[in-house]
């Protein structure tokens, strides 16, 4: 009787911890932190001191976090939206289908190659996708940017025999490998050690080991359940949910007319002339890695590639055309990122670019690129109100007073306990704390400023109180409901939320032993930076 129970649906599941989240302001008493001025050895600094405060039990507030749930993501809602309107337009256009079927025949070619025939070119392929996404993410914390990579990935990864698991840890999974093993990450590693006063991305060395253990580990295991999945793909738990995905990649790919209508020429000068101008306006571009930058003319350098590439893809068809628009928009992407320091808005302003662009080299009326963008908006919708309903969960317990207090009560956790002990439980509670607090940049602004002090008094250096943060801040992006990147992610590829967390979740407890297993070194070790 039990077996016939169904899965709630992720929208219940999101509701009942709302409802749990409530209940906790009932019964966790309130607190809050304040900033405080205090003089040492002459020099002015603000601390952060707890006091407790009256609790606002949350009752009826259920219902209205939902509304202010939207409120708090709407940004990454409106991304959601947009990116699934621009995708709908160029999926219309059969460019990616053309750029997939195209990548296929480039590896089957591969597989003539000895060496890469003896290792698997799909091995190949998938650990060089994974790296770039991980390194991404580990140089400049690339996290609500994936979701516009799963479009691509998850068909991509359908293609090859794989399901959509697969192609969310292609891209999402690499990416948050690469945010847990942060080597240059300015919004994580850069505002934690900038608050413990330690220099800038000091300790590299000993994070760019971990780094590598972290997707050592992760890229073994990932490339173990794709080929399981490939031999049975109904081994997969999601093989149902992947009938859309399915669907879609059995449309006859050679059948596609290809031409290059005049139109095509029109966005091609266009876009070229754009090009030029910013390339006047922004001769050259500081690229920032780490605590290092360096002035690139990256502009002027698409200038002349687009210029070349969008010649010769035009006269082939205009399918290649507007696949290389995706393209550049990837290397934009990574400009913008990290020359220009771009956020959401920017970001979806450039896909939405993308988008319209797409649909006007496919000689598309006015009217047909609106209908296209609006469908992929309603495709795409579930996926943004399930971001808008995780948000409701931090507004209830930020609402109800009790975030604070929950910090403090894990931070006092600590007290009397020996070294590599103490960075356990440090560990522990910046894990902990990253279910209520996903942002990074908000929790190393929070807990720094206690931990950094607190591990003065019992011994450990500043830099494994960092570690600690890293890593905690890190995994649990993978699994948490609130987070509104893996919730958005799980959306736009169609995997349910708990099939998600029971998949990950053995994955995730390796992740977190073998974190653990990094601290230890920091504390018994002579480690450069540490």
């Amino acid at each position: 009787m039990l077996k016939n129970k169904k899965i709630p649906h992720t929208y219940v599941i999101i509701f009942y911890i709302i409802i749990l989240s409530a209940v906790m302001t009932w019964i966790i008493p309130g607190g809050e932190y304040a900033e405080t001025i205090v003089e040492k050895d002459g020099i002015e600094k603000t601390e952060l001191t707890f006091k407790y405060i009256d609790s606002h039990a949350q009752t009826w507030q259920v219902f209205a976090a939902l509304f202010k749930g939207f409120v708090k993501q709407s940004g990454i809602i409106v991304f959601i939206l947009m990116i699934g309107g621009a995708f709908w337009i160029m999926n219309h256009s059969r460019a990616i289908d053309v750029g997939i079927f195209s990548f296929l025949k480039f590896t089957e070619r591969l597989e003539r190659n000895v060496f890469l025939k003896k290792i698997g070119v799909d091995n190949f392929v998938m650990v060089f996708i994974m790296l770039m996404f991980s390194a991404f993410g580990a140089i400049f914390g690339m996290s609500e940017e994936t979701i516009a990579f799963i479009i691509i990935l998850v068909p991509l990864a359908i293609s090859m025999g794989y399901d959509s698991i697969t192609g969310v840890c292609l891209v999402f999974v690499a990416a948050g490998l690469g945010f847990a093993g942060a080597i240059l990450n300015p919004f994580t590693i850069g505002i934690a050690q900038g608050i413990a006063e330690l220099p800038l991305f000091s300790g590299i060395e000993y994070r760019f080991f971990c780094w590598v253990v972290i997707n050592l580990i992760g890229i073994i295991f990932i490339l173990r359940y794709a080929h399981k999945v490939k031999r049975n793909p109904k081994a997969s738990p999601v093989y149902e949910e992947d009938a859309y995905w399915r669907k879609k990649e059995n449309q006859d790919v050679e059948s596609i007319v290809y031409k290059t209508p005049i139109s095509g020429w029109i966005t091609y000068g266009i876009i070229l002339t754009a090009l030029i101008i910013f390339s006047i306006i922004y001769p050259m571009t500081e690229m920032k890695v780490g605590n290092s930058s360096t002035s690139l003319p990256m502009i002027p350098i698409s200038v002349v590639l687009f210029a070349i590439t969008g010649i010769f893809t035009l006269r082939k068809s205009v399918h290649f055309f507007v696949l290389s628009l995706l393209l550049y928009t990837i290397y934009f992407l990574i400009v913008g990122v990290m020359g220009y320091s771009w956020y959401i808005m920017k970001i979806a302003t450039l896909f939405f670019a993308m988008g319209v662009f797409s649909g006007i080299a496919m000689n598309y009326s006015p009217n047909k690129i609106t209908d296209l963008f609006l469908s992929g908006v309603k495709d795409i919708l579930s996926a943004a109100v399930i971001v808008g309903l995780a948000g409701g969960i931090i507004v209830i317990l930020e609402d109800g007073k009790v975030i604070d207090t929950i910090l403090y009560g894990l931070s006092k956790s600590m007290n009397e306990m020996g070294n590599i002990a103490s960075v356990g439980i440090m560990y522990v509670i910046q894990t902990i704390i990253n279910i209520v607090i996903p942002s990074g940049s908000a929790k190393a602004a929070l807990t720094m400023p206690i931990m950094a002090p607190f591990s003065d008094l019992i011994g450990i250096s500043r830099q494994a109180t960092v570690m600690a943060f890293q890593f905690g801040d890190g995994f649990t992006n993978m699994i948490t409901p609130t987070s509104g990147v893996l919730i958005a992610v799980l959306g736009v590829a169609r995997i349910p939320y708990e099939k998600w967390v029971k998949w990950i979740l053995p994955f995730m407890i390796v992740l977190m032993i073998i974190g653990f297993l990094l601290l230890i070194p920091t504390v018994t070790m002579q480690l450069n930076g540490f």
